[in-house]
């Protein structure tokens, strides 16, 4: 399955290593994980050489590739939100990932239009996603 999987990027980096876990179980289970590039380490640095028009462009064109979207929102950031309302708009499934007791927009949590869940460590967070991609 094509998978645009969603992070944060400039609104911190915290998360990394469940980004890292999630889109290396994606791949290892057979799954095409178009934004598999954002689970590097050094993305915010590769990121800074492309013009903020490409990066629309391309990520537009990947959400409108994937079957589905897959989203880790723990870390508030504007592009993510703008993809899942994107892909929402296009028809996609929507999965929004969030860690235990991190606060997230009710806009989020409160849209039917999506599925949200909560996860204490990427193992889980794994576990919901192949339920989800089920």
């Amino acid at each position: 399955m094509k998978v645009y999987f969603s992070c944060s990027i400039t609104g911190g980096r915290n998360d990394q290593p469940v980004y890292s876990a999630i889109v290396n179980w994606m791949m290892s289970h057979g799954h095409e994980v178009l934004t598999a590039h954002l689970a590097n380490l050094e993305v915010a640095v590769e990121e800074e050489t492309i013009e903020p028009e490409e990066v629309f462009r391309r990520d537009i064109a990947w959400v409108d590739a994937a079957s589905v979207v897959v989203a880790e929102v723990s870390t508030p950031s504007h592009g993510v939100g703008y993809e899942i309302a994107y892909a929402i708009m296009t028809g996609k499934p929507v999965l929004c990932l969030a860690r235990e007791g991190v606060k997230v927009s009710k806009m989020i949590t409160g849209n039917p239009k999506l599925t949200f869940v909560r996860y204490e460590a990427a193992d889980e967070a794994i576990e919901k996603i192949n339920q989800f991609l089920g």
